[in-house]
């Protein structure tokens, strides 16, 4: 049933062809309209695992503490200290012009001229609360009088490492953005107001005399944004590489064409269907649509080599584009579905970002099956080639492959088993060497950027200046009463701090237990000794209710009590030292009515999104196999053909954990496609090789003359294609994003692994498998009748 359809499908689509062609011009035309329109669009709640523990914390508690979404910006004085009339009017300015911005909360705005800022003293009276700044001191009454009062004032507050740099030279502005812009009700558009930080602040601000220093999400992620628009040239360079290589391989600038134009074609398809979907396309899947046109020139490739192989043989262009349509519609459209089948698994990480991300590769892998599968080979119908193309096609075919002969050895039966022996040494090595591979980010500051970047430059600076940074991570204590007069609430709020204190990463603690210590030491002149908590209600009462109005610490009637934990980087190491000390912490000490939940802040949202991506993995890959096997056990219906397809890739994927753990790649949202990527790629290869072998097989071959041929007829295409890929991303090292780096080295090792593992632990394990479970029925082929 299956070869009457093919052979129907061919007849209608090669009958029609020029109709055929300018219908999809047409369509691509129309996309292109709609592709146009594509923007890159950023959202911090797409970065946001759903249902998850932590973030149902957050999302609860979100308006009564320090979101995640937090902006620090830094003046800093390049000669001398902030305590001068022109850095302090420069601080004020710049608080004045942050807090204008569209898309800044501007009741969350903190700094030493924000009215939010008190310093609290003992007086005869009783306890007065100023701000640091009265409301009645402006820029132009500054003297130094003034600002000997205000430096006063910051040190007795306690403001130095957290508002003023420990070295006197910087202070700091924080403030919380809005996930939507008042102005228009749509979402904040993060790479505009990054821009707008830049014009605003730092051309305005920033001169040989201050140093502004800007970091948080926003920043971060339009960094980002900015350096992969910058990147756009190292596409364009590895386009012109696979196309040169194409043009050696085929000699031909038709067929050069061809492969490069579709894949572009089916991209056209894929920006404009994400449009029409009302989506973006994120900063941190800038190369998805690259990866998934990398897809497209494999398969491209593999037709252009079917298509001079069958010009090479004498046949006429019309019957070689036949041939390959017909004889690769199968094995293309398997590894095709197999790719899609691992993208879309990815909708299942409760992560919106990556959700979006799988959407944007499916669409880019469905298309490919028309754009290369269909369409390649209707259109090198039209190719025109002369008798001497043809001969001087055979010579090469026959020069490249003289070497093949040896590779084909392999799967010759006595060293096929030493090789697939050697591939099972190499798979228990892999999973040896990738135990304990890293999940989340490895490095200080934004990984996605390189160490020299200004954002990480700035980061570097701020952690080294203040005691609290830009990572931070709240636990939360919480209960169903109103909780002011409970001692034992706020003993084990003082208890989780100190125990936290200790765990290596965590720079500061502030709680409102932290913060009642010291209103206790005021009372007594200040003595250290006498900063600890009462042990009555009453007591405890009077003191929670005598507290300035800080934010982030508890809720109005103390049901809530924040532990907010200040960390000396988001490393995913130090994160998980601090959830499991947490969750220790919690194991052992338990209070009626009273819950500690984890976790707020930007370390608590980046906690909960390596967890996921830790659950997620392992099912996620075991999704792809099991759709792989089943796939190719309906095309084949044959165990062997699962197994000799499944261990290269099995061992693949692990020697490419191995080479992750290695080089301190971690898995994040970024890795994690590019992971699906290799299998896809991976499968391909193994297709290609498996469906030629069992062809052979078919026309009743040995097994090992089955697999010589197979080898010999794919073999140049399947190296040329892994090459060609290879040195395309290899250029993306050289880009100032770290992670797309990080990925060009990834990618250019898996491609090369995965061609290596199909040419010689495939082939070499199908071979053992027949010798020692022998066929006794017809060899099935899909598309071809049985011998």
């Amino acid at each position: 049933m299956l070869q009457v359809f093919l052979a129907r499908f061919e007849v209608l689509a090669f009958r029609h062809r020029l109709v055929l062609l300018l219908s999809l011009l047409c369509f691509t035309v129309l996309m292109a309209v709609f592709a146009l329109q594509l923007r890159m669009e950023a959202g911090f709640e797409k970065q946001l695992p759903t249902r998850h523990e932590y973030i149902e914390t957050f999302q609860k508690y979100r308006n009564e503490l320090f979101g995640a979404n937090r902006l620090t910006v830094v003046v800093r004085a390049r000669d001398g200290d902030i305590w001068s009339e022109e850095g302090l009017r420069r601080l004020f300015n710049v608080t004045e012009a942050l807090a204008a911005m569209s898309g800044v909360n501007r009741a969350s705005v903190t700094s030493l001229w924000t009215p939010n800022v008190f310093v609290t003293e003992t007086t005869e009276e009783g306890f007065s609360a100023l701000p640091v700044t009265g409301g009645d001191l402006t820029p132009d009454r500054l003297d130094g009088a003034v600002i000997a009062q205000i430096r006063e004032r910051a040190l007795r507050g306690g403001h130095i490492g957290t508002l003023v740099g420990n070295d006197h030279r910087s202070a700091a502005i924080t403030a919380e953005l809005i996930d939507s812009d008042p102005a228009t009700g749509e979402p904040l558009d993060y790479i505009a107001f990054n821009h707008a930080l830049e014009e605003q602040l730092r051309a305005q601000f920033e001169d040989a005399n201050f140093e502004i220093q800007i970091i948080g999400f926003v920043k971060q992620i339009g960094d980002i944004a900015d350096q992969g628009k910058a990147s756009v040239p190292f596409f364009v360079l590895a386009f012109f590489l696979t196309a040169s290589a194409v043009y050696w391989y085929c000699r031909s600038i038709q067929l050069m064409v061809l492969p490069l134009a579709c894949s572009l074609m089916s991209l056209v398809w894929q920006f404009g269907t994400l449009r029409l979907l009302g989506y973006g396309l994120d900063p941190l899947a800038i190369l998805v649509p690259f990866l998934v046109f990398a897809i497209g020139v494999s398969h491209g490739i593999q037709q252009i080599n079917y298509i001079v192989r069958e010009i090479a043989h004498g046949k006429s262009s019309m019957q070689a584009a036949r041939a390959s349509f017909s004889g690769l519609l199968i094995p293309g459209t398997l590894a095709l579905v197999t790719a899609f089948v691992s993208f879309i698994t990815l909708v299942l990480v409760p992560i919106p970002m990556i959700q979006e991300l799988a959407i944007t590769a499916s669409i880019g892998v469905g298309y490919k099956i028309i754009t290369n599968l269909i369409m390649l080979p209707v259109a090198a119908s039209y190719v025109h080639v002369s008798p001497d193309y043809a001969r001087e096609a055979m010579l090469q075919r026959e020069r490249r492959s003289q070497w093949l002969h040896g590779v084909a050895r392999l799967a010759e039966p006595n060293k096929a088993a030493w090789v697939t022996l050697g591939g099972l040494v190499v798979l228990g090595l892999s999973l040896w060497g990738s135990h304990g591979r890293h999940v989340g980010s490895l490095e200080p500051g934004a990984p996605e950027l390189r160490a020299d970047a200004r954002f990480n430059q700035d980061a570097a600076a701020i952690v080294s200046n203040f005691n609290v940074g830009l990572d931070w991570l709240t636990v939360v204590i919480a209960t169903d009463q109103n909780a002011c007069e409970n001692a034992s609430m706020i003993q084990l709020v003082d208890d989780l701090g100190w125990a936290l204190k200790q765990v290596p990463g965590v720079v500061a603690v502030e709680s409102a237990a932290t913060v009642s210590k010291e209103f206790v030491a005021a009372l007594n002149e200040g003595n250290p000794k006498m900063a600890s908590l009462p042990r009555d209600g009453r007591g405890v009462g009077g003191i929670m209710l005598s507290l300035p109005k800080t934010q982030g610490i508890r809720s109005a009637d103390c049901s809530m009590q924040a532990v907010n934990l200040y960390l000396a980087d988001h490393k995913a190491t130090t994160i998980k030292a601090v959830l499991q000390a947490v969750k220790a912490f919690s194991a052992a000490n338990h209070l009626d009515g009273v819950a500690i939940r984890l976790a707020s802040g930007n370390a608590g949202v980046a906690g909960a999104t390596n967890e996921v991506l830790e659950e997620s993995e392992m099912p996620m890959m075991l999704y792809v196999y099991a759709c792989i096997i089943i796939l190719v056990f309906l095309t084949y219906r044959d165990w062997r053909a699962v197994l000799s397809c499944c261990l290269p890739l099995t061992v693949a994927t692990w020697i490419g954990y191995w080479f992750m753990k290695e080089l301190n790649i971690g898995l994040t949202v970024a890795t994690l496609p590019v992971m699906v990527l290799a299998v896809g790629i991976g499968v391909d290869y193994a297709f290609y090789i498996y469906n030629r072998f069992q062809l052979h097989l078919a026309a009743g071959q040995s097994t090992t003359k089955a697999v010589e041929n197979a080898i010999l007829e794919t073999g140049i295409a399947t190296i040329f294609t892994a090459l060609t890929l290879t040195v395309g991303v290899a250029t993306w090292s050289f880009s100032q994003l770290k992670f797309q780096a990080d990925m060009g080295k990834l990618l250019a090792f898996m491609f090369m692994i995965n061609m290596v593992m199909a040419m010689t632990l495939l082939p070499a394990f199908a071979v053992v498998l027949d010798r020692l479970f022998p066929r006794r029925g017809p060899v099935r082929v899909p598309g071809i009748a049985h011998h």
